[in-house]
């Protein structure tokens, strides 16, 4: 747990006993310059959609890769592997760059590192890799959230000051479990109720109970907003502000949906105790090497 000292300088307090107001953002969401209309997007609804980051044939031998991976089973019983919870089906692969070279090579491409180190102002290191399964018929969504308020509740992410990037691998459609943002709720933190349950990650990966905003903050957000959702060929690619709401639905069609997942951390935020949580997550959900990427 983190110590009364840095309880009394936490701005984004969460995991609460009852009902919060939601708290404005006091930090930018664009730590560089906002001198492209990229970032200035980016500044302004919490997320960008880049249309070809990598080539039809990057994105194909990347699916290739994912679905080595997917098959492998030697990697079943991993740690970092977590299997739906009504099937018997890989939902993610998490530290996916320390298992495939191809991964870690995207990590440092500067086309990937280059965008988030030009949003978080400084040096970045990877902070989490994922590869996300969305099966046909059967892949479960992930209900709204937002990704900085588990990163500083449960991993010790101080600010805001982080970047995601989630790479289509296959057709992200609007009916197959696309991912959903509510476009500006990157400027407002929304405290979440219920106290962290000891490994909270083993259950939330495959089902997130805690650390979800109430269904009137929700409507709150979205209301004035709307409701914006990426979709794409292979290679497109979203990246989004950590704090943003976003979320999907469950993905009831025969198309799979498959996407590679990087997030970014600042070197000048880096991890400490957690705020809302008895004990960090482990290395593979949350890194606590905080060496830059080159």
């Amino acid at each position: 747990m983190t110590t009364l000292a840095e309880r009394r300088i936490d701005r984004y307090r969460t995991r609460v006993d009852g009902p919060a107001p939601l708290v404005g953002r006091t930090d930018p969401a664009v730590w560089g310059k906002t001198d492209s209309p990229m970032l200035r997007r980016f500044d302004a609804d919490g997320y960008t959609i880049i249309d070809e980051l990598l080539s039809p044939a990057e994105a194909a031998d990347l699916v290739s890769e994912i679905e080595r991976l997917e098959s492998d089973p030697d990697l079943r019983c991993d740690e970092r592997v977590v299997i739906e919870k009504k099937s018997d089906r890989v939902r993610s692969i998490f530290e996916v760059h320390r298992i495939s070279p191809s991964i870690e090579k995207l990590v440092r491409d500067e086309r990937v590192a280059g965008l988030a180190r030009q949003v978080l102002g400084s040096e970045v290191y990877l902070h989490q890799s994922r590869v996300n399964y969305m099966p046909g018929f059967d892949g479960a969504g992930f209900y709204w959230h937002s990704d900085f308020e588990t990163w500083h509740a449960e991993d010790g992410m101080p600010l805001p000051r982080a970047v995601s990037l989630s790479i289509a691998l296959t057709e992200n459609l609007p009916y197959n479990g696309s991912l959903m943002v509510i476009p500006g709720s990157h400027r407002v933190f929304v405290p979440c109720r219920g106290e962290t349950p000891d490994e909270h990650y083993r259950e939330s990966l495959r089902e997130q109970r805690i650390g979800v905003p109430s269904e009137e903050h929700v409507a709150e957000l979205a209301s004035g907003r709307g409701i914006a959702q990426f979709t794409g060929r292979p290679g497109s690619a979203l990246l989004f502000d950590s704090n943003v709401m976003h979320g999907s639905a469950n993905n009831i069609t025969p198309f799979r949906r498959s996407n590679v997942f990087l997030v970014f951390n600042s070197v000048e935020n880096v991890l400490g105790a957690p705020y809302a949580a008895s004990a960090p997550r482990p290395a593979h959900i949350a890194a606590r090497d905080f060496t830059p990427v080159r």
